[in-house]
């Protein structure tokens, strides 16, 4: 059985439908790349699978659990980095490393995170004095140091030089290797080339792809190419 299995998952803000009857499973171990356009319902997707949303129709089960049954548990289970990392902005890199780290039995420690994701040299430094990509290496490093079995990241490399984001992609690998589930929303197909062993296509609240990056990449001359054809559309008039 599938680590999470989600089943006609459908969502509104409003009159406005974002997701119209989502299907996807994830193994435990994959890394799985959800890409789409703008407004197609990726972020609104992992946010109700991460408990963070609450849905309007449709089933999430994640290790067997419904995120809305059981929030405390839930928790320990999912660490999720979101697009905006918002914190306190005069707390310090390592207080915030450490306070995270408070909540769980056994850790990552707050030194190591810090040398892992480049910030070593800004521990001591508050949030408001970080850099956008400095402050978007703390929020993955949140999202982390509770060991979670499932980790959902939304756009972690956005604004990273590519050195940090290489980095960062080793350390997705390696946790990947010793049996972490990551559900990755990106819009950079290098990075779902290089990381994913699955790719989703979400256009219009719908999954209209779901396989392996070459798979979809097949008869195309790149990846992005399979992801343009399958979510373009005319122009408005």
């Amino acid at each position: 059985m599938a680590l999470i299995h989600v089943s006609e998952l459908t969502k509104s803000y409003g009159p406005h439908r974002v997701l119209n009857g989502i299907n996807l499973s994830v193994e435990e171990g994959e890394i799985v790349g959800i890409l789409g356009p703008n407004g197609a319902g990726k972020t609104t997707t992992v946010e109700c699978i991460g408990g963070l949303r609450g849905r309007d129709g449709g089933s999430i089960s994640v290790d067997g659990m419904d995120p809305a049954d059981d929030p405390r548990g839930f928790r320990s289970l999912v660490g999720m980095q979101l697009q905006q990392c918002q914190l306190p902005p005069k707390i310090k890199a390592r207080e915030a490393l450490d306070l995270f780290g408070s909540f769980y039995a056994d850790p990552v420690a707050s030194d190591e995170l810090l040398r892992r994701f480049g910030l070593a040299d800004h521990a001591n430094k508050r949030f408001e004095q970080l850099s956008g990509g400095q402050q978007q290496r703390l929020s993955v490093a949140l999202a982390l140091i509770g060991r979670p079995r499932i980790a959902i990241l939304d756009e972690l490399t956005t604004g990273l030089d590519p050195s940090a984001r290489r980095e960062i992609w080793r350390y997705l690998t390696a946790l990947r290797d010793t049996g972490v589930t990551i559900i990755l929303v990106t819009h950079s197909m290098e990075e779902a080339d290089y990381l994913c062993d699955r790719v989703l296509v979400i256009d219009d609240g719908v999954v209209v792809a779901d396989s392996p990056p070459a798979v979809l990449a097949e008869g195309h001359r790149s990846l992005e190419e399979a992801y343009l054809e399958l979510t373009w559309k005319e122009p408005a008039a």
